[in-house]
């Protein structure tokens, strides 16, 4: 039902008229039908009687009463808080069952605050407002989400330990639940390595000195490890201490995965740099429930180096962009990879390179190659010797040897094609490990104990499997949307709170931007755009 105005021209002239209108449905067909005739719309606002009437009903409507109380000062806005995140995620955090599996593994402890929400409180704000526990107690302050409002600073506190104390619960309970819920198989892991600085005066237990990736020696750190599965799916992760080579922390994730989890065989995919004769002796191990597929370093292997890539058999195409060979040296497997396109731009890239070192180097001396020579792309090519610049000519004619190629050693009977499939889905993957750099990479830690450091992470945990949870979301539905982007439109939808005639009402401010595809994703059906909540109080003392 709408109003309209019809107008009518006759021989005195053109006149308009209201009436009411409403649309119904005959036989399929929208038809409409004058349910009220109200006079001449001239006459009606010289009388007065329009704006009479517009009155009248507004006094039936709540939002058109909320219209005019602002128009005339009568409402009082109370806040305006970040909605749309804690709705968004919310869905995400039920549909993954952790309410249920948080509410399980407190059951026995006796808290005087809602333990799961403060769960929640702790993820949203890694996702949000990355931060320490202190400014989260404040943040949580400016956010719309249920059962949070009471939350206080030692009530975060309080959930990290207890999120230390069921941290090993938790993980083997929800990846039981993924199994179930999601019919994930895990079938192959990719594993990756960080690390993270820590706030405190010495080192002591697990924070310790070792590389920093960021450029903090002067710090302690904690080394982090993290295994996802094939689809970019977190499912596990360990704390080493600081000083903890990546190939250690592999070696500890893989007992751990062994031991905790109980998986039948899985293929183990890492880049060159997690190899060593170690990890190669731990995943060659008779009882090893792990196959693997690794990249080879090719320049600095002499068997890599002289023997696979110089092995000239038939080649199998997989793709426009990829061929694969199969290379056996002493009994062991190797795939030789091939991708023409890169080989092209290898070609002319190395080009480039060396008519820049040629026109400097025919010049005499050494002025200006020095700042070249220490970039990796022309440090191959030679070196500096005295007063000059010297180009290795068996360097330049070796390199067309790695153009465009990539080298895979693995134990696996899969089919040549197959390794080189799973080993190039690592691009996958790396989306997965950008989050967990800036979800898991709490940087830095100011927790004092190992403990509470732990329990952090174990927050940041369950905030990287939403962001990953809502990144496959929008993938499935052919949304590609930069996080940052989306994550500030997500944060302009707001809850006003208002007070009118003694009654508090939320409204809900527009979405914009991308929060229309997270919202999709997340199959999260907008609030209404008013919703009356309860009695406004009296003397409001509620933290705004």
């Amino acid at each position: 039902m709408f109003m309209r105005v019809q107008r009518n021209v006759s021989k005195s002239g053109t006149y308009e008229y209201l009436q009411v209108v409403e649309s119904y449905r005959d036989n399929g067909r929208v038809k409409q039908r004058v349910i009220a005739r109200l006079g001449r719309l001239d006459r009606l606002r010289e009388s007065g009687e329009l704006e009479r009437l517009a009155s009248g009903l507004a006094e039936l409507s709540g939002t058109a009463a909320l219209v005019k109380a602002v128009r005339t000062d009568g409402v009082q806005a109370r806040a305006a808080r970040s909605w749309g995140p804690a709705l968004v995620f919310g869905r995400l955090w039920e549909n993954q069952g952790l309410p249920e599996l948080i509410r399980e593994l407190a059951a026995e402890r006796r808290f005087q605050f809602d333990l799961e929400r403060a769960c929640f409180a702790l993820s949203l704000q890694r996702l949000c407002n990355p931060g320490s526990d202190l400014s989260g107690a404040g943040w949580l302050g400016t956010v719309e989400a249920p059962g949070c409002e009471g939350l206080e600073l030692q009530h975060l506190y309080r959930t990290v330990g207890f999120l230390h104390d069921v941290r090993e619960e938790l993980e083997l309970g929800l990846f039981r639940r993924d199994r179930d819920l999601f019919n994930r198989t895990l079938d192959v892991l990719f594993i990756d390595t960080t690390s993270i600085a820590v706030h405190c005066d010495q080192p002591s237990g697990m924070r310790r000195r070792g590389y920093s990736r960021d450029h903090r020696p002067d710090l302690p750190q904690l080394v982090l490890c993290v295994a996802v599965d094939g689809d970019g799916w977190p499912v596990a992760w360990e704390t080493l201490p600081g000083n903890t080579a990546d190939t250690v922390a592999m070696r500890a994730m893989l007992a751990r995965l062994r031991e905790r989890f109980r998986i039948g065989r899985a293929v183990v995919v890492a880049d060159r740099g997690m190899i060593s004769k170690d990890m190669l002796k731990l995943l060659e191990q008779p009882d090893a429930p792990f196959d693997y597929v690794l990249g080879c370093r090719m320049r600095n292997n002499p068997t890599v180096r002289d023997q696979v890539l110089k092995c000239r058999g038939p080649r199998e195409k997989v793709a426009d962009n990829l061929e694969v060979e199969e290379v056996l040296v002493d009994g062991q497997r190797y795939v030789a990879c091939f991708n023409p396109q890169e080989a092209e731009r290898d070609r002319i890239h190395r080009e480039a390179i060396l008519a820049r070192l040629r026109e400097l180097t025919s010049k005499g001396g050494k002025s200006g190659v020095s700042a070249l020579v220490p970039h990796r792309g022309y440090q191959r090519f030679g070196r500096i010797r005295k007063d000059s610049f010297v180009v290795d000519e068996k360097a330049v004619e070796e390199d067309p040897l790695y153009d465009g190629r990539f080298v895979l050693r693995t134990n696996t009977s899969l089919p040549a094609a197959e390794v080189a499939r799973t080993y190039r889905s690592l691009w996958r993957v790396e989306r997965t490990f950008r989050e967990i750099k800036s979800t898991m990479e709490v940087r830095p830690l100011y927790h004092h104990t190992d403990e509470q450091c732990i329990g952090h992470i174990m927050a940041c945990f369950l905030a990287l499997r939403l962001e990953v949870d809502l990144q496959r979301r929008l993938d499935a539905l052919g949304k590609r949307t930069p996080w940052p982007d989306l994550m500030q439109d997500l944060g302009e939808l707001r809850a006003v709170i208002l007070d009118l005639d003694g009654q508090r009402y939320r409204l809900r401010t527009d979405l914009c931007g991308r929060a229309h595809d997270a919202f999709a994703a997340a199959g999260v059906r907008p609030p209404p755009l008013l919703e009356h909540l309860c009695p406004a109080p009296s003397h409001d003392t509620s933290k705004m």
